[in-house]
């Protein structure tokens, strides 16, 4: 039997390779604030990897305000964590290390995310654009996570079989995203613990300084 090899590495961004998630909670939590209300505890939750046009839904309907105009929300929120990502955001414990030593291995790599494209290029200033051979944000794709195109844009855009990529993600909407695309998924728990579903066929860890080359090239021999 030949060897399935390592394809490429597929990364989710929030949470995962840079610790954003707090930048959004504080920046949720005013845009509630500036509409009179205060975010809940499972609606932020429920926030967690998903598009910014869910999170509006979800907001909307957690502060019981069907009138709030979803569109001018969404910049609003994307403008605020701009200005904060211009400032530089945190590495997640051993994302850095990581991604180097993939690229160092000649390994191809994407950035799949559900943020937009404007909050990305400015998040690559610290995570460096020449460390992804392609980008897959929310606004260069018809559906979002959970749905798997994301992981099969990317997927294809490196000419790669999805099953021999190992997809790495924080959230159960972005492992239900990369499973479905028949990636290997590598979950790192940050801000919301997985439930076993979510973790079916799943391997975890609990950071990235306990993830290695190896460990990628077994997962996709696991999977192949």
């Amino acid at each position: 039997m030949v060897p399935v090899t390592l394809a490429a590495v597929l990364f989710d961004m929030d949470g995962t390779l840079i610790d954003t998630e707090k930048v959004w909670d504080v920046a949720l939590r005013e845009l509630a604030s500036r509409y009179g209300g205060a975010l809940s505890e499972p609606a932020r939750t429920a926030m967690l990897g998903t598009s910014t046009e869910l999170t509006m839904q979800l907001l909307s309907e957690d502060l019981n305000r069907p009138d709030l105009d979803p569109v001018e929300g969404a910049e609003w929120l994307n403008n605020r964590v701009q200005d904060v990502f211009a400032d530089g955001v945190p590495w997640r414990p051993g994302a850095r290390e990581l991604l180097a030593a993939v690229r160092a291995a000649g390994v191809p790599t994407a950035l799949v995310t559900n943020t937009k494209r404007a909050l990305v290029d400015v998040a690559l200033r610290t995570m460096g654009t020449a460390n992804f051979d392609v980008l897959a944000c929310s606004d260069e794709v018809e559906f979002t996570k959970p749905h798997p195109e994301h992981y099969l844009a990317a997927a294809i855009a490196l000419g790669a079989e999805p099953a021999r990529c190992v997809a790495i993600e924080d959230s159960p909407t972005g492992i239900a995203s990369a499973r479905a695309a028949g990636c290997a998924v590598l979950a790192i728990p940050n801000e919301v613990p997985l439930t076993e579903t979510d973790l079916d066929g799943t391997t975890v860890r609990s950071s990235l300084l306990e993830v290695d080359l190896p460990l990628l090239r077994r997962l996709v021999g696991a999977v192949g």
